[in-house]
């Protein structure tokens, strides 16, 4: 349980890092880069075995890592275009909506047991989701661009799932450095186009705050990690207690930090998530 509160930390922190890009006007893309080379160089620091480039070529794991950094900065481009066209509710409902797919991911491949207690927790985790997500006068427009939440869905799931299916026990670490070190290297070489083809400028505040973002960004897929490794937590619970718990505990600091509105449907919706976490850890 100790490292899916520190995982619940994490990605909570994120979300705060994230709103005070707007405040202080860092360019999110860069920080973005600097977030992926931050946790890459994290992930070897903390990998306390020899690195031997010989036998990561001969592992599945090696290739399935590379792909989810292309994945990673993909959906992260995805999840920005989704904003631009369909509201920032949408974006936040698409990409939490899809913890459903590791669920049913474990459930189904990996055999994990199933109730009428823990299907009803997942159910509400849901619903919790939504109503937390949803915020007052948003402006959601599901008939333009449908397409994107769709992939935002989609790809959020898949990664979630890959990444747990293919991370190596005993060397984490080094599984995460390579994914966060390919999203990296392609988000250097688009951040390189972008400054080369237009008069944009590095933003010197997206260092400081990417190098905050990539320890955070780390901690949260790390100890993710270790909390789907625990001994007697099936990963359709992690995932689902993981997902419902950042949604709520994000809309309570959006709420005490940056005097966000917090709607009735959104109150209900944390309520909701407290039942269902009960429920499915239980």
């Amino acid at each position: 349980m100790i490292y899916l509160s520190l995982s619940i930390l994490s990605s909570t922190a994120i979300f705060v890092l994230f709103k005070l890009f707007d405040k202080y006007k860092v360019n999110t893309l860069q920080a973005i880069v600097v977030n992926y080379l931050t946790a890459s160089s994290c992930g070897i620091m903390f990998y306390d075995q020899e690195i031997s480039s010989s036998n990561m070529l001969e592992s599945t794991w090696f290739y399935a890592a590379l792909v989810l950094g292309f994945l990673f900065i993909s959906i992260f481009n995805v999840m920005a275009l989704t904003a631009q066209k369909n509201g920032l509710s949408v974006v936040s409902v698409a990409s939490k909506m899809s913890v459903i797919i590791p669920v049913l991911f474990g459930i189904l491949i990996y055999k994990e047991s199933v109730g009428f207690q823990k299907i009803a927790g997942i159910l509400l985790a849901l619903v919790a989701v939504y109503l937390t997500s949803v915020k007052p006068k948003s402006e959601v427009v599901l008939t333009k661009s449908i397409y994107l939440p769709i992939i935002l869905f989609l790809g959020s799931g898949i990664i979630d799932t890959s990444v747990n299916h293919f991370a190596p026990d005993g060397k984490m670490p080094l599984f995460l450095s390579i994914i966060f070190g390919s999203a990296g290297i392609i988000g250097i070489i688009t951040v390189s186009f972008k400054l080369l083809r237009s008069n944009h400028k590095l933003n010197r505040k997206s260092i400081p705050f990417g190098f905050a973002l990539g320890f955070v960004n780390y901690g949260s897929m790390y100890f993710l990690l270790k909390a789907l490794r625990v001994e007697g937590y099936e990963s359709s619970s992690v995932f689902t207690i993981n997902n419902v718990a950042i949604v709520a505990v994000s809309c309570l600091i959006g709420l005490i930090l940056f005097k966000e509105l917090i709607s009735k449907k959104n109150w209900l919706g944390i309520a909701i998530a407290l039942v269902s976490i009960i429920l499915v850890t239980l």
